[in-house]
């Protein structure tokens, strides 16, 4: 768990890791109240809820500005802050389940 930082991508990468190598685990994602209709989403449409449209962006801007507060190296400000636009652009062009 990592605070701050929204669910979705990791349970895809869950996803996607188990189903190369352990099938029960990738069974009981899929099967999983919570996570197996964004699994079911993700594979059918490459869709990504509404919630975590608005909630990525919105931790990758806190991130961000509490890194500008802290005086972090203007060079890494400026990368991150290009990695999280493209991020944020990417989500927000999938369709909403």
């Amino acid at each position: 768990l990592l605070p701050l930082l929204p669910t979705t991508p990791f349970v895809l990468l869950a996803a996607w890791c188990a189903g190369r190598g352990s099938p029960a685990f990738a069974a009981w994602l899929d099967n999983h109240q919570r996570f197996g209709p964004l699994l079911e989403g993700w594979r059918a449409q490459r869709a990504v809820p509404l919630s975590a449209k608005v909630l990525a962006p919105a931790m990758m801007a806190l991130s961000w500005t509490l890194l500008f507060l802290a005086g972090m190296s203007p060079v890494v400000l400026v990368i991150l802050g290009l990695f999280f636009a493209g991020l944020t652009g990417f989500l927000v062009t999938r369709p909403s389940c």
